[in-house]
């Protein structure tokens, strides 16, 4: 049998020729088709690391086979009507996808499908998106809270800065690193250590790859007053009382030394006095009211036989002094005088009105001129209390601020310095009164507290205080617990102070606790000789500190 071949367009005949001597007509053709695509592969956008997948549908003659191909070179092993690719990445995007169809007719390509990678970005969750601490006493650091972050993205998270706000600070206690993978979680650790009293707030902010960086977790704790210590804190105390002066008086100008006092130590910004005039200001210093606000009493007119300072010193077996500038000689109790060389004014000396001081010769033999702190600092005798009163002019009274400024620092420098305050000392330089301002009762004045052991260095409070508070503040720190009229309710002040202590040293109690402060802080105290004071194991706390001490000879450096 003969054929002819006939191609039109894409089609393609087999046409069979008669045979001679057949009857009938033997002429027949068989019509094929190329194939044809009915559906396109379509282009996609996926994330690095997402697969993609195309497909085509054509139709034609059977059989109909599939090659595709990347780039017009054929993938291997991709011979169905659609193809997935493998996990994409940058180096997919933009390539051309195609796919060849097939049947004995012929071939046909398809249009290319091109896919578009974007890069993969991590994505976070944390919990909880806020922490609550609640109450922690001032400068103290509270046990660690934790975060949970989650990658819950397809690609590595990287943590960049982490900027805390507030009171709170990480705790490095956490398993988060620098980066984190996907699928994977890790926690942050923080802790609140409150600079003062009330409700304090801040942020954790963490930034990150991810699209919603920073994430930020809410933070709230609660600051409170530190507890007074079980036993003394301070071995000697001293108080010294200024004259009518507003807070914004006081500057750097105006009495630099002082004001250098204000800034390297503890000062309390809404500090104010309780009256006008004087006399009630230093009666709520030393017991605890204000009894009167007429100055013209005198000791004799205005015996006062309520619980005061002295009474307790003294029950406590505690020794004290007042220092008096121009007091004309020891145990003085008359009125206002010059006869000991400046202006002396009964009503800034308290304690000559207490009928604990008047009714026994002993007690006013700690009435003293202020030239004896001189002599008791020489001969190491510096009393556990001491009130100091500059005269009339020295305590800006009668003259001007920068007088007042340049006594302090000529006299009052040294008891700073002295080896003895430096060891356990505590300073309180406070004015009476305002000299024009009436708020809170006697108005806005300066109160700084100088401790070189134990202060905060540098710290400010805004909590408000009167001179209750000191009278209290005095009478703790020597670990006396009675606390006379006012100050046994008075907000306490421990928060100016680091509340560090060691087991003392001191002649009077071999098991009295007293602070570490920055003896150990600065590495004064030789290891050696930190050893040789434990085989002196009197009690099972020292026992304690001993062992650790021999275990680790610089555990305190």
């Amino acid at each position: 049998m003969l054929f002819r071949v006939f191609v039109v367009g894409g089609y393609f005949a087999l046409t069979a020729l008669g045979l001679l001597g057949c009857t009938g007509s033997t002429d027949s053709t068989v019509h094929l088709s190329l194939p044809s695509i009915v559906s396109q592969p379509t282009s996609q956008t996926v994330t690095a690391g997402q697969t993609a997948t195309s497909s085509v549908e054509a139709t034609g003659a059977a059989p109909l086979s599939y090659q595709w191909q990347r780039n017009r070179t054929a993938i291997s092993g991709a011979t169905s009507s659609s193809y997935t690719t493998a996990a994409t990445t940058s180096s997919d995007n933009g390539a051309q996808f195609t796919v060849m169809v097939n049947n004995p007719a012929g071939s046909v390509t398809s249009n290319a499908a091109t896919p578009t990678v974007i890069a993969a970005v991590p994505s976070v969750s944390f919990s909880p998106t806020s922490l609550t601490f609640g109450s922690q006493a001032v400068w103290t650091p509270s046990s660690a809270q934790f975060g949970t972050f989650s990658n819950t993205g397809t690609s590595t998270l990287i943590f960049r800065a982490e900027p805390i706000q507030g009171d709170f600070s990480l705790a490095s206690q956490g398993t988060c690193s620098t980066s984190l993978a996907a699928g994977a979680s890790c926690t942050l650790s923080t802790q609140f250590t409150p600079t003062t009293t009330g409700t304090r707030t801040g942020t954790l902010s963490v930034n990150d790859n991810a699209s919603t960086t920073p994430q930020v977790v809410a933070l709230t704790g609660l600051g409170v007053p530190n507890p007074p210590p079980t036993t003394t804190l301070f071995g000697h105390v001293a108080i010294l009382v200024e004259e009518n002066t507003n807070y914004s008086s006081v500057t750097s100008s105006s009495a630099p030394y002082l004001a250098g006092l204000m800034v390297q130590y503890g000062l309390a910004t809404q500090y104010y006095a309780n009256t006008h005039p004087s006399i009630g200001n230093y009666f709520m210093l030393t017991t605890g009211q204000i009894l009167t606000n007429d100055d013209r009493q005198i000791h004799s007119s205005f015996p006062v036989s309520m619980d005061n300072v002295v009474r307790e010193l003294v029950a406590a077996g505690k020794t004290w002094n007042a220092y008096a500038e121009s007091l004309p000689s020891v145990g003085y109790l008359g009125g206002d005088t010059t006869s000991g060389g400046g202006q002396y004014y009964v009503r800034h000396v308290p304690v000559a009105y207490l009928t604990d001081v008047q009714s026994s010769s002993a007690q006013q033999q700690n009435l003293v001129p202020f030239t004896q702190l001189a002599q008791d600092l020489l001969s190491g005798s510096l009393p556990d209390y001491s009130f100091i009163t500059p005269n009339g002019c020295d305590d800006a009274h009668d003259c001007a601020l920068g007088i007042a400024n340049n006594w302090l620092k000529n006299n009052i420098d040294p008891l700073i310095k002295d080896p003895i305050f430096q060891k356990a000392g505590l300073l309180i330089i406070v004015f009476d009164e305002s000299s024009s301002d009436n708020s809170n009762g006697g108005g806005h004045v300066v109160y700084t507290l100088i401790s070189p052991a134990f202060s905060t260095l540098g710290y400010s409070s805004t909590t408000l205080y009167q001179h209750e508070s000191v009278l209290r503040l005095m009478l703790e720190g020597l670990g006396i617990t009675t606390l006379p009229g006012a100050a046994a309710n008075a907000s306490t002040m421990w928060t100016f102070f680091s509340n560090q202590f060691e087991l003392s040293e001191r002649s009077r109690s071999p098991h009295e606790l007293r602070p570490v402060g920055k003896l150990i802080s600065r590495g004064r105290l030789r290891t050696a000789s930190r050893i040789a004071r434990c085989s002196i194991s009197v009690q099972a706390l020292r026992a304690a500190i001993c062992r650790n001490l021999r275990r680790d000879p610089l555990l305190f450096v």
